[in-house]
């Protein structure tokens, strides 16, 4: 059983900002291919359909790792779980560097995706349990600010270092690896926070388990996280293709910078939960995400940058409330024996959002054209967006 925040004092009382770096460091790498796709492409030369099906492949590698040992750390214990995710960062970026066609391409995508699952939901309750009692809210800030900060500051990092540095497919790739390994060390000297935990040789292969007192939040909850997710997916995947093709920026720090600026809006909407309250902040989050799809429709229509632009900001920011407002329910429902296992579940939604409107999109965009798909993407995720936010809506309203 998890003992929650019995194990802050051990190292200190930021210990759990160590735990938060690491996790950073691990979704910086998730996201350095995003401004690269167009150098891939003209090197390999692949279609844009082949973009979102080698972003969906990170997806899936996340979503099945959190299916199948989305709660191990529960019971092997939170630290051998994200040491083993680091290795597998690492192994993407060794792929990504010897990178010789779609292959290998896949395959560092692959292994992006299992680190990042293993990584998630583990890491968001590590981040939770090694924070004092008194800094618990905290916690969940920076947990959640360390995952899309993480995916923010790869994009920017790598667009920045593609543009201004030699090697553009080598040196990004090579920065994360020395990252990785500082952050190894930092998760070796954390303390553990599962009692009594089992040797990791005796893991079995277990789904994340939902207690019946989580399920009545669990599921508008998953509902908002699926469409804010949905839309930070065309951002990583489809958006630089818009940008270069149709708007004509070919500048790699600008496409990485607009990638960016969705995931730092999502972590500044995160501020706000604290002030509205976590049962308000989702539908909230809904309602600024619809927003968000608007601004992103108005930028396929017109061809236009500054709505573009505008969409990453307003639509983060309402992804950002809705994830942080759906974390603080889904964890403090959660019996603390399965915190791991229930927040590894909500993220198994959140990637299925990141992944199967995308691959939509890329299949759509054959014979639709890319800024049509787009636009029919938007219609769909602000209807499920408003009929999630409706529904959380009457539901605060009956509790209260």
């Amino acid at each position: 059983m998890t003992d929650l925040g019995t194990s802050g004092p051990t190292l200190g009382r930021r210990g759990y900002l160590g735990a938060a770096a690491a996790f950073f460091t691990c979704m910086v790498g998730t996201t350095l291919p995003t401004p690269l796709y167009g150098l891939y492409q003209e090197q390999i030369g692949f279609s844009e359909l082949m973009v979102t099906v080698v972003f969906a492949v990170y997806a899936f590698g996340v979503i099945g790792v959190l299916l199948l040992v989305g709660n191990v750390s529960d019971s092997v214990g939170r630290r051998p779980v994200l040491l083993w995710g680091l290795v597998f960062a690492a192994g993407s970026a060794v792929c990504f560097l010897a990178e010789q066609g779609l292959p290998l391409l896949f395959a560092g995508r692959l292994l992006s995706g299992l680190s990042a699952g293993l990584f998630t939901g583990t890491a968001t309750a590590y981040v939770l349990e090694l924070a004092p009692p008194d800094r618990r809210a905290r916690a969940g800030f920076v947990a959640t600010a360390a995952n899309m900060g993480g995916l923010g500051f790869g994009s920017l990092l790598a667009g920045l270092l593609a543009e201004y540095a030699p090697n553009p497919l080598v040196l990004p790739f090579a920065v994360h690896l020395v990252l990785l390994a500082a952050a190894y060390v930092v998760v070796r000297i954390l303390p553990e926070t599962v009692s009594d935990p089992s040797p990791v040789r005796r893991a079995r292969l277990q789904r994340p388990t939902l207690p019946p007192e989580v399920r009545g939040v669990f599921v508008p909850a998953g509902i908002a996280t699926f469409a804010g997710f949905s839309l930070l997916g065309v951002f990583t995947s489809v958006s630089p293709a818009f940008l270069t093709g149709s708007l004509g920026v070919h500048n790699h720090a600008v496409v990485g910078l607009v990638v960016c600026t969705a995931f730092f809006a999502s972590t500044l909407g995160q501020l706000l939960v604290p002030r509205l309250g976590t049962a308000r902040a989702v539908p909230l989050g809904c309602l600024v995400l619809i927003a968000g799809l608007a601004l992103l429709a108005v930028s396929l229509a017109s061809t236009t940058l500054a709505p573009l632009v505008l969409s990453a900001l307003v639509g983060g920011a309402g992804q950002g409330m809705g994830l942080r407002g759906a974390v603080g329910e889904v964890a403090a429902a959660a019996p603390a024996e399965h915190r791991g296992g229930v927040l590894s579940a909500l993220f198994v939604v959140a990637y299925f959002g990141i992944s199967i409107p995308v691959i939509g999109v890329g299949l759509l965009s054959e014979p639709l054209g890319l800024a049509d798909a787009g636009m029919v993407f938007a219609a769909c995720m602000a209807v499920l967006a408003a009929a999630s936010g409706a529904y959380l809506l009457r539901l605060t309203r009956a509790r209260a």
